[in-house]
């Protein structure tokens, strides 16, 4: 069963949930079964959605008409998304930028994976800027230090471009922050895991 949930930033009438409601309705969606809620998505007390997620059942997909309508903020976007799968629920949304994500579907299911890992990786990599930054600033005058090591989310990111024929490797390693031979030791050429890559993900 299709379920769908929608929200709009504030309570004062200057937005209203039309625009949203027609796309859920034009997706097959039962009028019964659409929660909504008048509230900034940076609030975590949104009852329309406390509803919408209890009233979901194995084999229901969650329904929304763009991605920013679901989450606070990215990670709570994913958490939400990934306790829903853990439940059997599937989620799809109809336009925007995460218009090609369906997480019902194989193809949605890559998409918002990548989604993930980019969310991961950037996290990463602010505490790494942050850890390098302070030794810079108690070692004022050294120069030089070893490439960062491959991570969990960086190996996802990885798999996914090595796939991808118009990758550049050595564009991937600068992006990534690893070497080449690193980068290989974990991910085969077609994406593939290789020893290094098992172990880190723990396979």
């Amino acid at each position: 069963m299709l379920i769908g949930y929608m929200r709009v930033s504030k309570a004062d009438g200057s937005q209203v949930l039309d625009m949203q409601r027609d796309a859920l309705l034009a997706a097959g969606i039962n009028p019964d079964h659409v929660y909504e809620d008048m509230a900034s998505g940076s609030l975590e007390a949104r009852p329309g959605l406390a509803a919408c997620l209890k009233a979901l059942r194995d084999g229901d997909t969650l329904v929304v008409w763009k991605l920013d309508r679901l989450g606070r903020n990215l990670r709570h976007l994913i958490n939400t998304v990934h306790e829903l799968s853990g439940r059997g629920v599937g989620f799809k949304v109809l336009t925007g930028q995460g218009a090609s994500i369906n997480t019902s579907t194989p193809e949605g299911k890559l998409v918002f994976g990548i989604f993930a890992a980019l969310a991961e990786f950037e996290r990463e990599l602010v505490s790494e800027r942050t850890k390098v930054g302070l030794a810079s600033a108690r070692a004022r005058g050294r120069n030089g230090g070893g490439q960062y090591k491959m991570t969990p989310a960086k190996l996802r990111l990885a798999m996914a471009a090595m796939g991808q024929p118009e990758t550049v490797v050595s564009d991937l390693c600068k992006e990534l922050g690893v070497s080449r031979q690193t980068l290989y030791r974990h991910v085969g050429p077609d994406g593939s895991l290789r020893s290094d890559g098992l172990k880190l993900i723990g396979r």
